[in-house]
């Protein structure tokens, strides 16, 4: 059994499992069977659903089963690796020494639940920073990425072309506005549950 929450969903053309919509919206699972898959279990995030990988051959009492074992196996994953707003403050301001001279100090950096349409915000008057808990599990750099966004919007409050050339100093920047740009896309895809192969 392994777990997988930050691999893509790309699988190749000879492995293409049938997905088993179970439920809909925010903290969705979706199943999907796979005649290449013989004893593996395997679970990942893919924006606000999580996706489990069974063997074909699986009864629907053991699918019911492995599902709950991975969502208790992927939560516990991340709880271990969820960055406090302690440490969340702290990433922050390493990224302002590394990436903008240090020269972007906010008074505050916080996990919000009530940002479903941003990834983060940024108030320079008062010098708080918000992200958004969509982006708890996402890769590092995505993360990151978005620190370093709103961190410049300490020095620059818009998004003219001096707000842009701050944020070239981040390496990954395209890839992760990628990444973001990727998972938007996909929560606007029609989810339909496709037929179950037998």
């Amino acid at each position: 059994m392994s777990v997988d929450p930050l691999h893509s969903a790309a699988r190749s053309p000879r492995s293409a499992p049938s997905p088993q919509a179970r439920s809909s919206g925010p903290n969705a699972v979706e199943v999907r069977r796979s005649t290449r898959r013989r004893r593996t279990v395997s679970a990942y995030r893919e924006g606000d659903r999580t996706v489990v990988l069974i063997p074909a051959r699986m009864s629907e009492a053991e699918e019911q089963r492995w599902v709950g074992v991975m969502l208790e196996k992927l939560a516990a994953q991340e709880n271990k690796r969820m960055l406090g707003d302690s440490e969340l403050a702290e990433r922050a301001e390493r990224l302002s020494d590394q990436y903008l001279g240090g020269r972007a100090r906010p008074a505050s950096v916080r996990w919000v639940t009530n940002q479903n349409t941003r990834w983060g915000s940024c108030t320079p008057a008062e010098g708080s920073i918000r992200l958004s808990h969509r982006l708890q599990g996402m890769p590092e750099y995505v993360v990151d990425y978005v620190l370093v966004h709103e961190l410049a919007h300490l020095l620059v409050p818009g998004h003219g072309p001096r707000f842009w050339r701050l944020l070239e100093s981040y390496p990954r920047t395209e890839r992760a506005r990628g990444y973001l740009e990727g998972v938007v896309a996909a929560d606007r895809l029609p989810h339909l549950p496709a037929a179950r192969s037998e």
